[in-house]
């Protein structure tokens, strides 16, 4: 009758058992860890002058864990350097004797810090600025602006891409470069939402355009930033600007007074903000100062109302985002008259800008309309040369 052979095997050696026993309390202490992490155990930590006998069981537990951890991973490092399995007596082989010395665990706990001292300690600088290990983001400063003009539709534009997922944008406008710039960056950097890698930072404020000061301050921030300028017909903006004020203070004078210096004369007043704004050539010199052409877009306030996906295409572009804002994403609002979002960022909901936005605008003399168009003119055509583009207000 015929056996099959049968191998005897030799028992796993006390190293084997050694790296098991390691592998199985990392593990536990690993789970543990995680378990604590997620609030759901609780220890007080022990006062200084409490003594062993005093002291919580878990708390001894943790630091008996944390004490036979090491005393492991100890035997496990001075293990590691050694070919073979160990020596007889389970210590590693090779190794003189009064190397072989296993750590020996102290008669009293290791007293731990109390959590409240723990947190109160300060991050590396080398963490600075970097992602948390939650990924919740950091705080940068804005890589792009929206720096103009004033009832241009900024507002519109900035809700438009706060809709494109690697865009984060400041909801009020700070005014940094033009009111608080003695607040310093850091101060400014503390009003930007938190970002994660590969998220661009903006903010709009549309008085920087026309802040003699905001070019040089930007520039000494950063001179990669992009800069956005939403124009329109300067016209229909200075009566929009005009529309504003007059909901805040109806008894100011009216449009026609405000337009001229002399009626008579016909001579425009420069001074007036709402003419000043608009005469964009005048200030678009300052800015070439300090930052070349290829890094300031130019969209049409006009388009983005009878074009909006064209006009965030543009955008998308400009900041090197791919284009996720399109047709889909609009709706034209025949009441107010300019496109709406289907879905607003962070809701389900379709989103139109406040009853602020597209006020009715008071009737004007058209006489002191064609005044204006006549005046704007020759700043528009060198508006056009400078830009290489051609917005259609002389029509």
């Amino acid at each position: 009758m015929a056996f099959s052979r049968i191998t005897k095997l030799d028992p796993p050696s006390r190293g084997t058992f050694r790296r098991a026993a390691v592998m199985l309390c990392t593990l536990l202490s690993s789970l543990f860890l995680m378990h604590c992490l997620t609030g759901r155990c609780s220890t007080t930590s022990p006062s200084p002058v409490q003594s062993s006998s005093e002291r919580p069981a878990v708390a001894l537990f943790e630091d008996f864990r944390s004490l036979r951890t090491k005393k492991l991973m100890y035997e496990w490092s001075r293990g590691s350097e050694m070919r073979g399995h160990g020596g007889a007596d389970g210590r590693p082989a090779g190794l003189p004797e009064d190397e072989r010395q296993v750590v020996e665990l102290p008669e009293e706990p290791l007293i731990l810090p109390p959590p409240d001292v723990a947190a109160s300690r300060k991050v590396s600088p080398r963490f600075a600025g970097k992602l948390s290990p939650l990924g919740e983001g950091s705080k940068k400063l804005p890589q792009a602006l929206i720096i103009g003009v004033k009832k241009g539709g900024t507002r519109a534009l900035l809700e438009f891409l706060r809709v494109h997922p690697d865009i984060r944008a400041v909801g009020a406008e700070p005014h940094f470069f033009d009111r608080d710039y003695g607040n310093g960056l850091e101060w400014y950097r503390d009003l930007m939402p938190k970002t994660l890698e590969g998220q661009i930072t903006m903010e709009k404020t549309p008085s920087y355009f026309v802040t003699r000061e905001a070019p040089a301050r930007i520039s000494a921030m950063s001179r990669d930033t992009k800069l956005i300028v939403v124009v329109r017909d300067p016209v229909t903006r200075a009566i929009s600007d005009y529309t504003q004020t007059l909901s805040k203070k109806p008894d100011i004078p009216s449009f026609e007074s405000l337009t001229f210096k002399n009626r008579t004369t016909g001579l425009i007043d420069t001074s007036w903000s709402a003419i000043q704004i608009g005469i964009y050539a005048k200030h678009l010199d300052n800015w070439l100062q300090y930052f070349p052409m290829d890094q300031i877009l130019f969209v049409s306030g006009e388009r983005l109302i009878s074009d909006p996906a064209g006009e965030l295409g543009r955008v998308q572009d400009f900041l090197g985002l791919k284009r996720i804002i399109t047709d889909k994403h609009f709706y034209f609002n025949q009441t107010k008259g300019f496109p709406c979002l289907k879905k607003a960022e962070g809701s389900s909901k379709p989103h139109c800008l406040g009853k602020t936005k597209g006020r009715t605008h008071p009737n004007i003399d058209p006489e002191v309309v064609q005044r204006l168009r006549d005046f704007y003119r020759p700043f528009n055509m060198k508006f056009y040369q400078m830009t290489g583009q051609f917005f259609g207000w002389n029509d």
